[in-house]
């Protein structure tokens, strides 16, 4: 079991009891601190975040506040005369992870929101959008009608009712085929 956390504006691969060096955090030696923003998880299954898995939380313990090892900044200009050299030590924070929590309600969660996702992507290749002509059009030659300006309008305002009538948002292909042959009297003229 394991878990991407960002901490410090940093991503890490954490796991129960391990030791690692993060940015300077702040909170004094001993205290506890808990992170939110997990971007995938793996217990048992992969949980990937959007951008971060709802419900889980890495806790962890300040071990101590140190320092880096000393890196050398040199700066240089040929022939001009010009050298620089200074020295950075980055300040980190020595933690221990202690838990990482909340497997059982974000699997739960993230797994109903994978659902809905998927019903949302199939509902988008089932369905009829009025905006677009090349859709209204075959439909409309499906059913033997020409593609004229006149018959996009009159099925556009045909569909506006069919949704009020069904009480939906959104109509699949079938409905909408059904709702031209209820009423094709409405439409103008028939490919012949």
């Amino acid at each position: 079991m394991f878990a991407i956390v960002e901490i410090a504006g940093l991503q890490y691969k954490v796991e129960q009891d391990q030791k690692l060096f993060v940015n300077r955090l702040k909170g004094e030696k001993g205290e506890k601190v808990s992170f939110d923003k997990v971007l995938l998880t793996v217990n048992g299954t992969i949980t990937v975040g959007a951008p971060a898995v709802n419900g889980i939380t890495v806790d962890a313990e300040i071990l101590d506040h140190v320092k880096a090892d000393k890196v050398i900044v040199f700066k240089k200009k040929r022939r001009k005369g010009y050298k620089v050299k200074n020295g950075h030590r980055q300040s980190l924070t020595q933690i221990q992870i202690t838990g990482i929590t909340g497997f059982e309600g974000g699997a739960k969660k993230t797994a109903a929101k994978k659902e809905t996702v998927k019903a949302e992507v199939l509902s988008d290749n089932a369905t009829v959008n009025f905006g677009e002509d090349h859709e209204l059009n075959y439909h409309l030659k499906k059913n033997g009608l020409s593609q004229s300006k006149e018959n996009r309008e009159t099925l556009i305002t045909l569909g506006k009712a069919v949704k009020v009538e069904l009480e939906k948002n959104i109509l699949t292909h079938e409905e909408v085929d059904a709702a031209i042959i209820k009423n094709i009297d409405q439409f103008k003229a028939l490919n012949k």
